[in-house]
């Protein structure tokens, strides 16, 4: 096998960088659109030229990818920066490809990390030469590009996702590393301990670059031949582990939208961990907070009327603790939710009615309900003040047209309301159907 870095040796680029396939055959993970007969394996294989969108977490082989249809289609490699580049720098690459493929025939392949960074001019200046074949555009991101991309870029392309690198597949990688140390170490001897490389490929979550960038680190600050690489050498150098979390993007919705489902669907221990996610994340705790006061009304409702204050208590302590012991009380608080009875009669009843008001006519405020004094009131109409009566109730009419749009639940307190509006008002209302 020929030696791949012979011209790289002196140039100390990254080991992700020295250690990137250059073939398919050398390519690991991704199977789900890199496996024999999937849509990407197709598209390397019968060297097509098309224009991709590929996201997914850091260190899962995208820039790899692009290199590789680079090598297959025989085509110039142009990477770019879409923070960087400006429309002036993308339309010299055009000039460039267009030269290119009229004296050589070949092809240019314009490879744009943070595609979704591009600016609406910057997109545009782009779209006729992508589908013209001028330019094959292949596009990075961390970010569901769906959500930031102009639909005119997004259909002259092929969206595709990448998922994490599973622990066998940085498992493999590491090891095709240490078997190749000859070509990065600088002569050194590698033996690392089977703990300290489960712990490299856990702490790396899924990131080859950062599981190989760390492992190059501790193989050259050693002082020594033979670098033996032990757990607690592992753990120094990759001082914390980076938390796969972004204010603002996609992850964000992604484990806010766990964390609510998991109080949701009363499982404590999942309703924890999304939490501890987002606490270690950086997540502001008064979004957290938030989010729990809205699955207490939500989801809880009156089926446990005391998950509202639990929460509501969370944002104060929030105000006056502040982090990180706020994070005591936003756990208690969300527990407090998992585990409680559910019930969302609330929250579909506000929906029922504000559709209800939005759509259909408005309901005149009966006159007995209105703000008249009682002796300006018409004969035979008559406010009957509830606290007048036994038990605090009368039966009496609040809507010009009945509708039913609060359906108790039989769980948790909501029971006893259910018994209580239904010994109440005896026409049944509350175990009937909806009234039409």
């Amino acid at each position: 096998m020929p030696d791949l870095f012979e011209e790289e040796k002196n140039t100390r680029k990254p080991l992700s960088v020295l250690l990137r396939p250059t073939s398919l055959e050398e390519f690991i993970g991704q199977e789900h659109i890199l496996g024999e007969g999937k849509i990407l394996w197709r598209i390397i294989t019968r060297h097509l030229r098309t224009n991709l969108i590929i996201w997914g977490p850091p260190g899962t082989g995208k820039t790899s990818i692009g290199h590789i249809i680079a090598n297959t289609t025989n085509s110039e490699f142009v990477q770019m920066n879409a923070t960087t580049a400006s429309v002036s720098d993308f339309r010299k690459v055009i000039h460039g490809a267009m030269n290119r493929l009229n004296v050589t025939g070949r092809g240019t392949i314009l490879f744009i990390d943070e595609i979704h960074r591009l600016t609406k001019t910057q997109q545009d200046a782009l779209l006729p030469d992508m589908e013209e074949g001028t330019i094959t555009v292949i596009g990075a991101s961390i970010h569901n590009p769906f959500h930031r991309l102009d639909r005119a870029l997004l259909s002259r392309a092929k969206v595709l996702e990448l998922k994490p690198l599973t622990t066998d597949n940085l498992r493999k990688i590491l090891s095709n590393a240490i078997e190749r140390s000859g070509d990065w170490a600088d002569g050194r001897t590698i033996e690392i301990e089977d703990n300290a490389k489960d712990r490299l490929i856990a702490l790396s979550n899924g990131d080859a670059r950062r599981m190989l960038d760390t492992l190059e680190l501790i193989v050259r600050g050693a002082g020594s031949d033979k670098v033996v690489i032990d757990i607690a050498i592992v753990d120094e150098f990759f001082a914390e582990r980076i938390i796969d979390y972004d204010q603002a993007g996609d992850i964000h919705y992604q484990v806010s939208s766990a964390f609510i489902k998991s109080m949701r669907g009363s499982d404590p221990d999942a309703t924890l961990y999304w939490l501890a996610r987002m606490i270690e994340g950086g997540e502001d705790p008064e979004f957290i907070a938030r989010r729990i006061v809205i699955a207490a009304s939500e989801d809880v409702g009156l089926a446990d009327p005391m998950a509202i204050i639990v929460a509501t208590s969370a944002i104060i302590a929030i105000e006056h603790i502040g982090m990180p012991e706020a994070v005591i009380p936003l756990a208690h608080a969300a527990l407090y939710v998992a585990c409680a009875s559910k019930s969302n009669t609330a929250y579909m009843g506000i929906s029922k009615a504000l559709e209800e008001v939005r759509e259909k006519p408005l309901q005149k405020v009966p006159l007995h309900l209105q703000n008249i004094p009682e002796f300006a009131l018409p004969d035979g109409v008559e406010y009957k003040y509830p606290h007048s009566f036994p038990g605090g109730f009368i039966t009496q009419e609040y809507l010009e047209k009945k509708l039913r749009l609060y359906f108790p639940k039989l769980v948790g307190k909501e029971e006893e309301i259910y018994k209580r509006l239904n010994e109440l008002w005896a026409d049944g209302r509350f175990e009937s159907k909806e009234i039409d």
